[in-house]
This record gives structure tokens, sequence and C-alpha cells, in this order.
């Protein structure tokens, strides 16, 4: 069905991720801070990018307006999964160029039906 990277520096919560992608046929690619998601993305230019905010070095909300202003990697939708859940944190999320923000724990069937719009 596609391929996914998912972006977060807590093993839980990338397990969690991991395994709901996994269950509806997405494979997963992992990195662990921003700097390290940027270098995957040019590797295996996945279809769809799971990114937490609170990160090693630079901070989701950066990085997902870097890849949303660079035209290589703009059209890739980006989920923003984080423990910052307040509107103001959804809408700055969104604002970045997220195209959907999920704050955790996650909703794993939410998780699922939004993977599905959106790939």
């Amino acid at each position: 069905m596609g391929h996914a990277l998912i972006v977060d520096d807590c093993a839980t919560e990338r397990a969690i991720l991991t395994s709901c992608l996994q269950e509806i046929g997405i494979d997963v690619s992992i990195a662990t801070s921003g700097e390290e998601a940027l270098e995957k993305i040019k590797q295996i230019n996945p279809d769809l990018i799971l990114l937490d905010v609170v990160l090693p070095g630079r901070s989701g909300f950066e990085i997902c307006r870097q890849l949303k202003g660079t035209e290589d990697t703009n059209k890739i939708p980006i989920i923003i999964c984080s423990t910052k859940g307040t509107e103001m944190d959804k809408f700055w999320g969104k604002k970045q160029g997220a195209d959907a923000y999920i704050p955790k724990p996650i909703d794993q069937e939410e998780l699922v039906r939004t993977v599905q719009q959106l790939i």
C-alpha cells in the first residue's frame, strides 16, 4: 500500500505506530531525529511521514515547514503525532504544512483512517 517514515525518539511510540501501519500493509522506516529523517527521506522517498514535534535537534514543526517548503518533498503527506495536543498546537502544526495532527496517545482507528485518506 505504500511506505511510511516514522520520526519519533520514543521507542514505545515508534512500536505502536509501526504496528498500526504494518497491519494495513504499509512498509515502515524509522528515524529518531529531524536530521536523520531528512537523510532517510532523500534515500527512500516515503509516501507518508508521521512526525513527532519534540525531537532531538530540530523540532517536528521545523522539519515539517522545511519539507513543505521544498519542491522535492512538498507533496508528501505529513501527519504530526505529538503529546503537544492543544488547539494552538494543532493550529500551528497545520500552519507549518501538516496534512493532519493526531495527539498522543494516538487513537489507532483515527490514525488508520487518516493514513488511508492521505495515501
